[in-house]
């Protein structure tokens, strides 16, 4: 699934999207409540976990704006607020769960599964292009053309950003962040590799490579490269 946390502690927010991602998940992190709920209207999440004492736009403000634009997405309070109030607070301006910190990585997870299970079908960004290349988000499959592509888990991912930033450079930092959750550079040669994996699966059998390496910037996936 593709999910946002807006969670403004650091080491709360590298500690669950590491775990997140290792999970097979798609994450983006903010920390500010004007940026999670610009990104939340803009973009297509299956689950927004979202803290209630946030800078810019408290947690209950941010999902109250949400379902007041007609947002169905989940919505799952992540907050150390933990009284009766405080939870029939976040459930009745539209929150669909509630967790308590300090919290297990294991309770929270099988939270993000539940509500993935009983998530609305999403009508559109399902699917994503790029020329002839299709990856269908919720089945997991990648095609070119009339070929399937077997990717792994990781080589997934990373194409799924390329194609959700079609047209857009993704620097190596970005890639690192979303795919492998490193909130600093741990200078491996992980990225190149992977990268390299990627275009002989989706690239180099076929006559137009999409995949682009912008020298000193990162990579893009283009229609016309």
């Amino acid at each position: 699934m593709r999910l946002l946390l807006v969670e403004d502690d650091k080491e709360t927010a590298r500690y669950v999207s590491k775990g997140l991602l290792q999970a097979g998940h798609t994450i983006d992190v903010v920390s500010d409540g004007k940026d999670g709920l610009s990104l939340a209207i803009r973009e297509n999440y299956d689950i927004v976990i979202v803290d209630r004492m946030l800078p810019g736009l408290d947690g209950l403000s941010l999902a109250r704006t949400l379902r007041s634009a007609g947002s169905r997405v989940s919505i799952l309070f992540l907050t150390s607020l933990g009284g009766v109030n405080d939870r029939v607070q976040g459930l009745d301006v539209g929150g669909d769960d509630y967790l308590v910190k300090p919290f297990a990585f294991a309770e929270l997870l099988a939270r993000v599964n539940a509500l993935g299970r009983r998530a609305p079908m999403r009508s559109e960004g399902d699917v994503l292009r790029a020329g002839d290349l299709e990856l269908d988000v919720g089945s997991r499959k990648v095609r070119r053309g009339q070929e399937r592509i077997e990717l792994q888990p990781k080589e997934f991912i990373l194409l799924e950003t390329l194609m959700r930033n079609k047209g857009r450079v993704v620097t190596r930092t970005m890639l690192l962040e979303r795919v492998w959750g490193f909130h600093f550079d741990p200078r491996t040669s992980v990225v190149e590799t992977h990268i390299s994996r990627l275009r002989a699966k989706i690239d180099r059998p076929f006559s137009k490579p999409l995949i682009q390496t912008i020298r000193g910037s990162g990579y893009c996936i283009n229609d016309n490269p």
